[in-house]
């Protein structure tokens, strides 16, 4: 006997499945930002490449990154992770290590040998950036990306800015640092170097349509250190220059360097290995202070470099220096104690940070500089048309990455004012929190621990300290991310959904709604494991 019309269970036959019009709210999928994407100082998207990778899709993760950074196997060693910091998977067990993955999808490439291939139409227009560092290079392959001819020209013989010369080789291969930039010279980016630009405005009568300034800060601060004639003082970043260079600088068995940031304790790790008995940091202030990155500290102690903490040097002499320790005060500020001690040093190097060196600007009276930096508008454009800047000579932290996402940025701006348009970037202030998540659908799964050399052996030479992932510990990696408030096509909306409202539109293309059946009961919301639908007023 055929049952009667109302009790039809049927999908798509019942009234009873129609929700008439009492529903008020009705879910909706949507893309949320998460919190590693909005911490990237590149702009990454990072979410997405790592969702890309969880298949083995390596190739087309790589393009997806590359987009933004194009220097993964750079990023995957030298960028500090900030992404890692805020990633909501730590609340559940560990952060992802989104770098790791980052840096074999890096690596990967150069082993593969892939390629970016040349812009397909050309502009016409021809830019100058002035600076073949982070921000100078990023903002040569994104302008080249988008079809302008690029001149990039450096005063060093060879690019890659603080990246080869304030960065040690044991951090940075240079095997991989030119295999990235060289990807950027295959491309059709055009390399003058051993050229310093006197006068940029000279450079704009070249017929450039635009000119980006990325000269860094390579000039090393002074602090007045009263010193006997004999007292040999060297700046860090001169010591780093002359090793990338083969000069090795004449250091002695005992080095003092005075600094807390990165760069003192990439010069302590380097001296080191240049064969010093001992390497001492001075700094001022406690390790909680300290400018450096909490893993370069960790580092630089397992390499038996010594660390006098809350002390300053007063005096250099032929073979000691005078220190004077200190002590904070109620603000927590150092304070001069009148307590000193002396240290046997036969060199005392300077790492007290950085300064650029505006002297290429000329006689241009008409591009701004404000306490040593070189003020910009929101769309990087100095005070005079057409010239634009980034990187460390402007007012921002100064970060590999930092600088890479400047370079980007301009590069869009530039693109948009040659064109006499506009870049408006489109900003997604919808972060997703860890309370927002279902994380029970998520098994615990710590994160792999990238291998480090033996402190014992790594000081020795500049083999490269920290290794990379394999492959099946790189798929792990990226499939431990949460996907926070963007679908991955789970099928838990679909599973939960009581009037079959939910459609699947098939493999990588998510779900739709039939709202003729939708009752707007928000089961799907709430058992939505990573926060990418929420419920609307049904209007």
């Amino acid at each position: 006997m055929e049952k009667p019309f109302a009790i039809t269970l049927s999908v798509n036959s019942s009234l009873a499945n129609h929700t008439g019009s009492w529903r008020v709210e009705k879910p909706e999928y949507v893309h949320r930002m998460p919190p590693c994407n909005n911490a990237c100082p590149a702009g990454e998207n990072i979410q997405n490449w790592l969702y890309i990778a969880e298949d083995g899709s390596y190739e087309a993760a790589w393009r997806a990154l590359i987009a933004e950074n194009p220097f993964p196997a750079i990023m995957g060693r030298v960028c500090y992770h900030p992404c890692q910091s805020v990633c909501n998977r730590a609340e559940l067990d560990e952060a992802v290590g989104i770098n790791s993955v980052e840096r074999f999808l890096g690596d990967h490439a150069i082993e593969k040998g892939w390629k970016i291939p040349a812009p397909a139409i050309e502009s016409g227009h021809k830019v100058l950036v002035i600076g073949a560092g982070p921000a100078g290079l990023s903002a040569a392959y994104h302008l080249r990306s988008m079809g302008h001819t690029v001149i990039v020209r450096d005063a060093t013989h060879a690019p890659g800015g603080m990246m080869r010369y304030g960065i040690p080789k044991y951090r940075l291969p240079r095997e991989v640092l030119d295999a990235e930039i060289d990807r950027i010279k295959d491309m059709g980016v055009i390399f003058e170097m051993n050229t310093r630009v006197d006068d940029v405005h000279e450079a704009l009568n070249e017929g450039f349509s635009a000119v980006f300034l990325a000269i860094g800060a390579q000039l090393s601060k002074r602090a007045y250190i009263p010193a006997s004639e004999a007292a040999r003082i060297l700046d860090a970043i001169t010591v780093l220059h002359d090793v990338e260079d083969g000069n090795q600088p004449l250091l002695g068995r005992k080095v003092v360097v005075y600094g807390g940031g990165n760069t003192a304790m990439d010069v302590a790790r380097t001296a080191k290995r240049l064969g010093a008995e001992e390497a001492i940091i001075v700094y001022r202030r406690t390790r909680d202070k300290a400018p450096a990155n909490d893993e370069e500290i960790t580092e630089a102690l397992e390499e038996g470099i010594l660390v006098k903490w809350l002390s300053t040097v007063k005096h250099a002499g032929e073979n000691s220096l005078q220190i004077e320790k200190m002590a904070l005060d109620a603000d927590g500020f150092p304070q001069p104690t009148g307590e000193f001690e002396t240290l046997e040093a036969d060199s005392l190097i300077l790492a007290l940070g950085q300064e650029v060196d505006f002297s290429l600007l000329g006689n241009s009276a008409d591009l701004d500089t404000k306490d040593g930096l070189m003020p910009v508008d929101s769309t990087m454009m100095t005070s005079h048309p057409g010239i634009f800047a980034g990187g460390d000579m402007i007012p921002a932290d100064r970060t590999v990455t930092t600088g890479v996402g400047h370079g980007k940025k301009a590069a869009r701006n530039i693109d948009a004012w040659l064109r006499k348009t506009s870049f408006e970037k489109i900003e997604n202030k919808d972060i997703v929190t860890f309370d927002q998540l279902n994380t029970w659908y998520y098994t615990d799964a710590p994160h792999v621990v990238r291998e480090r050399l033996e402190a014992t052996r790594r000081a020795k030479d500049f083999s490269e300290v920290v290794k990379g992932l394999d492959e099946s510990n790189a798929l792990y990696e990226a499939r431990r991310c949460m996907s926070c408030g963007n679908c991955f096509e789970c099928d838990n909306c679909f599973g939960v959904c009581p009037d079959n409202a939910i459609i699947k539109l098939g493999p990588g293309k998510g779900f739709e709604i039939n709202l003729d059946y939708c009752k707007g009961c928000g089961i799907c919301v709430s058992e939505c494991p990573s926060s990418s639908i929420v419920m609307v007023p049904d209007k």
